[in-house]
């Protein structure tokens, strides 16, 4: 998470209702919709959520992708 806080992507895996599902964190905006545009995800699903930066407790901006199904990167598992 705190790649994310300094403006990279953090790829966050969990399950949602059964299935695998990820999501992709970053303070930068524009970082995540590069990688949309690469993947074929509408800019429009991007979600803005503040999240606290554990190092500060402070809110910051941040945005995340919802992956699942196609768009879920393999694990290294």
């Amino acid at each position: 998470m705190i790649h994310a806080m300094d403006g990279g992507l953090w790829l966050h895996r969990h399950m949602w209702e059964g299935r695998p599902m990820a999501h992709l964190v970053s303070t930068s905006r524009e970082l995540l919709v590069a990688y949309g545009l690469a993947v074929g995800l509408p800019e429009g699903r991007l979600q803005f959520k503040p999240l606290r930066d554990p190092r500060t407790r402070e809110r910051r901006d941040a945005w995340h992708w919802d992956l699942g199904g196609p768009y879920l990167p393999p694990s290294r598992d």
